[in-house]
């Protein structure tokens, strides 16, 4: 009997334990907050489900998903781990041909929706739904606010423990107005915004938002938000100078804006390529940790970590920076220069590689292919140093470095380069200088 008694306790236990728990927004002393089990939750999140212990441990706790896929397993994992999720409902986009005056379609849609709203409405990790994301990027039919607004409408009705929120690409006065007038149900603004975090914390009150809101989407500079190569290869930040940008950005922008905007999610919690195969992620593409997570540990934990990543202060090709648009002739020999810092020196790794430049990218996050490194391209290496063999095709290619220290961290930067085709009065490829009056060519 003891033991049926404790085996019914258990199970007594654990039901109650998979019970909703209730998210709602408050006003208090005029300052919006989320109330999670009627205890204050400030958004401390990732968008993506991937290195859940790194994120605890460094003070993270939530995470951001875009649609309902293995969703039960992001749900359960996260639960373990005290993680809350940001529950995206993947709402359909213009740009990928879906219609919005088809409206059986949009029927359709709504009725998957509400199944998955019912099938995850009451699992203790649900934070709040994310109905939509990037909808307006590049569309013309505004009957998809319409759309939000039902599904947002069906969110209350089926599930009244827990807030709604779209997301919107960055922050636009006529978009704004669209969903103050067409999406009552919805709960919390969201919005995706990079090199002009600035700018977009600032307007939404401007723009007639007086709700509470968050910036679901936030990081380096974007590749449409740089200064460009000649042949128009944008140019990246390396990952001290995003490490900086995280660490003002977060404090002037988002914990600066606390009782409006109610937390935020970092992007990406992973890696992918977008441009290049380092622009957004905060891990590299093996797994390691960019020192961007230095920043991260400070913001979300108020203290400095234990030690630091490395951190890369110059990276040149004959003396030149990515913005001095570094040319190159086919099978010309190059030195690259490197200057940077580490808390092991002795131990430790330098990577080089060249790259082609990406001819795949694509808007919104849509999937691009990852690329090969160009073999036979690098030799001479030392520390600071490497020489480069330029690629035999002509065309732009990116000259990468990656320096990992004992405990894997990793600190990365890249140049672009363009490759020029030899000629018949050109000297022997061997060592050939960059001098812009030699080559007598400009690429716009």
């Amino acid at each position: 009997m003891k033991k049926l008694l404790l085996s019914l306790f258990f199970i007594s236990y654990l039901l109650v334990g998979a019970q909703a728990i209730k998210v709602e927004v408050a006003q208090v002393a005029g300052q919006y907050t989320l109330l999670r089990d009627g205890e204050p939750y400030y958004i401390k999140g990732a968008g993506g489900h991937d290195y859940l212990d790194e994120l605890v441990y460094l003070g993270g706790n939530s995470i951001r998903t875009w649609s309902a896929e293995d969703a039960e397993t992001i749900l359960d994992e996260a639960h373990k781990k005290g993680l809350t999720v940001m529950f995206g409902l993947w709402v359909q986009h213009e740009r990928h041909g879906f219609d919005y005056n088809d409206e059986m379609a949009v029927q359709k849609q709504l009725e998957r929706f509400t199944e998955v709203v019912r099938k995850y409405k009451d699992h203790p990790a649900l934070l709040l739904w994310g109905v939509g994301n990037e909808v307006d990027l590049f569309y013309t039919n505004t009957k998809v606010w319409d759309a939000i607004q039902d599904i947002c409408k069906m969110v209350h009705r089926e599930d009244p423990m827990h807030p709604t929120s779209t997301v919107t690409a960055g922050l636009d006065s006529n978009e704004t107005f669209e969903i103050l007038t067409r999406v009552p149900d919805l709960d919390i603004y969201g919005f995706n915004t990079y090199g002009d975090i600035g700018g977009h914390s600032g307007k939404i009150r401007d723009f007639g938002w007086k709700g509470a809101y968050m910036i679901t989407e936030w990081g380096p500079n974007g590749h449409w938000e740089v200064d460009k190569t000649k042949w128009g290869a944008p140019i990246e930040q390396t990952s001290t100078e995003k490490a900086a940008s995280y660490e003002q950005r977060y404090a002037d922008y988002i914990a600066a804006k606390k009782g409006e905007c109610v937390g935020s999610y970092v992007f990406l919690w992973g890696q992918k390529q977008e441009t290049t195969s380092t622009w957004y992620g905060v891990f590299s593409a093996d797994g390691k940790p960019t020192e961007i997570l230095d920043k991260l540990y400070a913001a979300w934990r108020g203290e400095d970590p234990p030690s630091l990543a490395p951190s890369i202060s110059d990276l040149k090709i004959e003396g030149k920076v990515a913005n001095q648009s570094v040319f190159m002739k086919a099978q010309g020999k190059y030195n690259a220069s490197l200057e940077f810092t580490a808390p092991y020196p002795s131990t430790t790794k330098v990577d080089w590689y060249v790259y082609p430049e990406s001819s795949n990218t694509k808007a919104g996050g849509d999937f691009e292919s990852a690329l090969q490194p160009i073999l036979g391209t690098i030799s001479k290496r030392k520390p600071n140093s490497v020489q480069i063999t330029a690629p035999k095709e002509e065309g732009a290619y990116r000259l990468f470095v990656f320096i990992e220290d004992k405990d894997e961290r990793t600190a990365y930067a890249n140049i672009p380069f363009y490759v020029l085709p030899r000629e018949k009065d050109d000297p022997p490829a061997k060592k050939v200088r960059l001098k812009q009056q030699e080559l007598k060519v400009e690429r716009n």
